[in-house]
């Protein structure tokens, strides 16, 4: 079978095949710095002292993750907030999720989901 043809930027500069282009990886964390500076912070989305205990509380309950069954260690809500307070603290809103599939699959899965509603 033969290998896919590198893709030329729009800089103009040859990118390998399924590789970002230098100017393409700046741009994005450009693109992230932006979106960090208006995010509020983890206490001003409501992760404070009192969640931490919430989490800690579910996670004892629920030691394993709902995707994967590894050892849970972070408390995902499936339904994301938005900053509505009554599905943030909805306990039967939260799973028990290990870090690389919150980080990974969900987190893909809620991006699609948020550019379907957006358009």
């Amino acid at each position: 079978m033969p290998a896919r043809a590198p893709r030329i930027c729009s800089c103009g500069k040859t990118a390998p095949p399924g590789a970002q282009c230098p100017c393409q990886i700046q741009r994005a964390a450009e693109r992230n710095a932006r979106f960090e500076k208006t995010r509020p912070n983890s206490s001003q989305r409501g992760y404070d002292r009192e969640w931490e205990k919430a989490r800690a509380s579910f996670l004892r309950q629920h030691p394993y993750c709902a995707r994967c069954g590894a050892r849970a260690t972070l408390v995902d809500h499936k339904i994301p907030h938005r900053g509505d307070p009554a599905i943030f603290w909805d306990k039967s809103r939260w799973q028990p999720l290990c870090t690389p599939c919150h980080s990974g699959a969900k987190q893909r899965i809620e991006r699609r989901q948020f550019r379907k509603e957006s358009l």
